[in-house]
């Protein structure tokens, strides 16, 4: 005869070994979104290529890819951007991608401080590993309806870089 212990043991075993989606595993919890990712950078001091590189490394930990991007409340380019991927419109385009996003009126200083400098915005930059500017990057856009197609190619060709 089995002892209750060993039962009840096994029961708890058996029911830790579900699998499937953490949605389906608990309907609280949900995945991690595939998309685009949106991250704004502290709007307080500190170090543009410290925080770069911890959000490298969280990217790389999802098995993702981060660009630095640089934009400006007044800049219609970066806004129309911006606006279509918080509403889920270029996560097919950019399934895997994190963006830190730095305001160029507020972060001017600290960015050039870590080679994150152009002529124009928006400004999409791939890090180096220890987070400064490693000059791949493509820069400004056009206004109107088809800013966010004209911006989506740039992006597209920057990732497509070796």
């Amino acid at each position: 005869m089995r002892s209750p212990r060993l039962a009840a043991l096994a029961i708890l075993l058996a029911a830790g070994c579900k699998s499937g989606s953490p949605e389906e595993l608990d309907p609280g919890v949900s995945a991690p979104k595939a998309g685009i990712r949106w991250t704004p950078a502290p709007p307080e001091g500190g170090d543009v290529a410290a925080l770069v590189r911890t959000e490298r490394t969280r990217a790389i930990a999802s098995h993702r890819q981060l660009l630095v991007y640089v934009g400006a409340v007044w800049c219609e380019p970066c806004q129309r951007f911006h606006h279509a991927a918080e509403h889920g419109e270029l996560d097919a385009s950019f399934p895997g991608l994190t963006v830190l996003e730095f305001d160029l009126d507020r972060d001017r200083e600290r960015l050039a401080a870590a080679g994150y400098t152009s002529r124009y915005i928006p400004l999409f930059a791939v890090p180096k590993e220890d987070g400064t500017a490693s000059g791949k990057q493509v820069e400004g856009g056009i206004k109107g309806d088809g800013a966010v197609e004209f911006i989506t190619a740039k992006v597209k060709d920057l990732l497509a870089t070796p």
